[in-house]
């Protein structure tokens, strides 16, 4: 049994018996719209994305799209077995970043981890990007409110994968199947006409046989057009998000999802060239063939919305795998270890968190503008795809299964193609704005590798993973500092008189009237504790008491403990009306005495 599976079973049978992950696993239909909308959704922006580049060479190359997008449905078909492969052989997630790790070494894994990271969050930026954008080319009132509207779906997919990705994946359920139902309906209807249905508003170009296509446009659109491809890997990266057997279900999905995404752009550039459809700026592509094929009647309309609400909650994707993917980065020692915590529901919260403000930072930074991001969005995904493919050649020749010969050949082609598509982008996009992207990988793989060598510090200074000398008892001195004779006060010497042989209160007085009283009152109480009022001439209380404990002798006492006692308000808004002395004070002894231990006992106020 995986580590994963381990701690998944470890859950379950942990209560109840049934567990709480059981129900927050999905199956392989909600795998669908869990973990596969980014790459559902694309459909609505990559066909055009070939298109916009087709038309640089002339109406005749327009008709290009139909040999272009069967090369990217083979490399589709290429990627998808792949994966099968990856999820059969890493069943515990991770996709490219695991099969990097395992096959092409520590810097490979680096790059793999960086590039998902980068993708993730783009795929949140760009999903809701495109989809505030269909949603203002029906109701174009809403131009003004684009960045809320898109913050809005932010904190809502937010919300939602907070609860749970299986609550998030039924919720989504049904706009997926409409979705999908829709396009099928598009293309079925389109593929029986032999012109576009009356009162279509289409921006049509009749080609001309004599336009000259070159190559260079050529991989040009391949790669633009490959931009419909971003999400196949998410399946992959989640597999423990599936019920049992997970492996079965998740290999179900991700072919459920390559038959989906390939049949589609077939459909939709057979649709596009069967109606001499071109690009414009006041109406996507898909609306076009959408209005061609059915009309602008209701079913227009809820093709359309089914269209705006796929493309904005397809950053679900990314909130499936990217917590998961931090969590093993975490477990690597290459993120903070606090990435690999899971609250109450299997959700890992600060994995969701951190990708909801990296993406709302993002959709800020660009106005929400689709064009702006889109030349950063593939080479992410296809240095991922790329290493993918590479660390399976390498899996297959050093394991050598049965047919391993074949199936490294396909995983190498794979490697091919998606590498020509990477350095295309990355060619051809440098300067609009993919330059980004080639600064964030390498600065991710910094971050992560400095994270690396913290732990690292660290387990070499605590001598983890050696065997210690076995402890002994030594006398202890605990340190309490009061302000006068209270229940506060009670409670910590009670727990200082637990912890040490020897407990000293100690209490910083500015004037005569308090020391004295403060000195009568402890005389009356009586509590067993010696009481030292310190005087300082100025108004300070951290440097006397750093003063006072350096007076004892490291010999003497070897163990010294300031045990702080703080009054915690129940309200948060209570807590600005506290002194923040003991804050000061621990804060202070830290980083003055490193021989002394520190610790700040709350005290929680129940009725206020």
């Amino acid at each position: 049994m995986s580590e994963a599976d381990r701690e998944r079973t470890a859950a379950t049978d942990a209560g109840t018996g049934q567990g709480a992950d059981v129900h927050q696993e999905i199956t392989s239909l909600e795998g669908i719209p869990a973990l596969s909308l980014d790459a559902i959704s694309s459909v609505a922006y990559g066909p055009e994305a070939m298109l916009v580049v087709l038309a640089s060479g002339g109406a005749g190359a327009l008709t290009k799209i139909e040999p272009i997008t069967v090369a990217i449905v083979v490399l589709l078909v290429i990627l998808v077995f792949s994966y099968r492969q990856v999820i059969q052989a890493y069943p515990d997630g991770g996709g490219c970043y695991a099969v990097s790790k395992a096959n092409l070494g520590h810097g490979a894994s680096l790059l793999a981890g960086a590039a998902l990271v980068v993708d993730y969050v783009l795929t949140v930026a760009v999903s809701i990007a495109a989809g505030v954008a269909a949603l203002i080319s029906a109701f174009p009132r809403l131009a003004a409110d684009s960045l809320p509207i898109g913050l809005a779906i932010l904190a809502v997919l937010t919300a939602l994968n907070l609860r749970g990705l299986a609550t998030s994946a039924r919720a989504l359920l049904l706009p997926t199947a409409v979705f999908v139902v829709g396009i099928y309906l598009v293309i079925a209807a389109g593929l029986l006409r032999s012109h576009p249905m009356a009162g279509a508003e289409i921006h049509t170009v009749v080609p001309t046989a004599t336009t000259a296509v070159g190559v260079l446009l050529i991989l040009k659109a391949f790669a633009a057009g490959c931009s419909a491809l971003t999400g196949v890997e998410a399946i992959a990266n989640d597999v423990p998000a599936f019920r049992e057997p997970r492996v079965r279900r998740a290999m179900r999905t991700e072919v459920l999802l390559g038959a989906i995404l390939g049949t589609m752009l077939l459909g939709l550039s057979v649709l596009t060239v069967r109606f001499h459809i071109a690009p414009e700026t006041s109406q996507t592509v898909l609306s076009q063939i959408t209005g061609a094929s059915v009309g602008r009647g209701a079913i227009y309309y809820v093709i359309d919305l089914s269209t705006t609400a796929i493309l904005a909650i397809a950053a679900n994707t990314s909130f499936g795998g990217l917590p998961v993917l931090a969590s093993l980065l975490a477990r690597d020692n290459l993120l903070p270890h606090v990435f690999g915590l899971r609250g109450d529901r299997p959700v890992y919260r600060y994995g969701v968190v951190v990708l909801a403000v990296l993406a709302g930072a993002l959709l800020v930074a660009v106005d929400v503008n689709t064009n702006a991001l889109i030349p950063l969005f593939a080479i992410g995904v296809f240095t991922g795809f790329t290493l993918s493919q590479t660390g399976l050649v390498r899996h297959w020749h050093r394991d050598r299964p049965r047919r391993w010969a074949a199936r490294a050949a396909l995983n190498g082609l794979g490697a091919a193609m998606t590498a020509v598509a990477t350095a295309i982008f990355v060619f051809t996009k440098f300067t609009s704005g993919a330059w980004v992207v080639v600064i964030a990988i390498p600065a991710l793989i910094l971050f992560f590798t400095r994270i690396d060598a913290y732990y690292r510090d660290v387990a070499a200074e605590i001598h983890l993973g050696e065997v210690p000398l076995k402890p002994t008892s030594q006398r202890s001195l605990v340190v309490v500092p009061v302000v006068g004779v209270s229940l506060l006060t009670e409670r910590a010497l009670a727990a200082a008189l637990s912890l040490g042989d020897r407990v000293v209160a100690v209490s910083v007085q500015f004037d005569d009237d308090h020391a004295g009283a403060l000195r009568a009152a402890w005389d009356r109480w009586d509590p067993g504790v010696e009481l030292v009022i310190l005087r300082p001439s100025t108004r300070s209380v951290v440097k006397p008491t750093l003063a006072y404990l350096a007076t004892f002798d490291p010999k003497l006492h070897p163990h010294v403990l300031v045990l702080i006692p703080e009054v915690e308000p129940r309200k948060w808004r209570h807590q600005i009306l506290q002194n923040q002395r003991g804050v000061l004070l621990a804060a202070a002894v830290r980083r003055n005495r490193d021989d002394v231990a520190v610790v700040r006992m709350p005290f929680r106020l129940v009725r206020m």
